[in-house]
């Protein structure tokens, strides 16, 4: 059985990492090298650093931050936001990620997926998913620009076709359960996982162990991530891999 994924996840702005709710009410969480590492030393089993404000501030990733926080890191490492060309993606490779993750690019050229998957292979293109729920309807849109605009996209149909066009993994975000730790989104999870082959993070709204559980059980998630409940030290990343593990959830160590 392949084991399950726990995902420390960095939302940097400013050079600094910050953590809200529903992509609101910012704080500020540390230093993204240095959080980089604790996490790794935990036992996290990848990294993903997210630069949040670059799409909607139409500026490339920060470079320098990326290439700090590389050097602290022997797990694999992924940059998104802000790489909107090939040429800009090359750019956060050769300061040490080992993947990039792409959102509102994708979304306006979905041939970039293409073009970075051909040079780099699909295992280090994700393309991330801001999605929310339509009132009144089972569906699920996809947003754009660190989730501040609505896209019209319906998520599953966009999930397919960043697939089709080469992407390696999804990184899908409840924007409804962002920062809540009330449980991840399975629902939303469990329709993404059945549309692909291909694997899925689920992100948004880790808590406790159970919503760990249920999203990878219900949610047939491959990978979660989380970031305040390990940032702010509510929950010990070894701890709650062994708590999975008991659980009948396979875990990569430490568990």
């Amino acid at each position: 059985m392949l084991t399950k994924r726990i995902i420390a996840c960095l939302d940097v702005t400013g050079g600094r990492v910050v953590k809200g709710v529903q992509f609101q009410q910012l704080r500020d969480a540390g230093d993204p090298a240095e959080l980089a590492a604790a996490h790794s030393a935990a036992g996290a089993d990848e990294v993903v650093l997210l630069d949040i404000s670059a799409s909607h501030e139409k500026r490339a990733t920060l470079v320098d931050t990326v290439r700090r926080t590389a050097r602290q890191l022997f797990i694999p490492f992924t940059v998104g936001g802000g790489i909107r060309t090939l040429d800009e993606a090359m750019a956060v490779f050769d300061a040490g990620a080992d993947k990039v993750s792409i959102n509102s690019a994708a979304l306006a050229d979905p041939f970039l997926i293409t073009r970075i998957g051909d040079r780099y292979g699909a295992q280090a293109v994700i393309v991330a998913i801001d999605a929310k729920r339509i009132p009144g309807n089972a569906k699920f849109e996809a947003y754009s620009g660190g989730g501040r605009k609505p896209t019209g996209r319906d998520v599953v149909e966009w999930a397919r076709e960043a697939e089709e066009r080469g992407a390696g993994e999804i990184l899908l975000t409840s924007m409804d359960c962002d920062g809540t730790g009330a449980g991840f989104d399975c629902e939303l999870t469990c329709v993404v996982s059945e549309a692909v082959r291909i694997p899925v993070i689920a992100s948004g709204g880790g808590g406790d162990t159970q919503s760990f559980i249920d999203v990878f059980q219900r949610g047939r998630a491959d990978a979660a991530l989380a970031a305040s409940i390990f940032h702010f030290g509510l929950r010990h990343l070894a701890d709650l891999k062994q708590e999975l593990q008991s659980a009948g959830i396979p875990m990569r160590w430490p568990c």
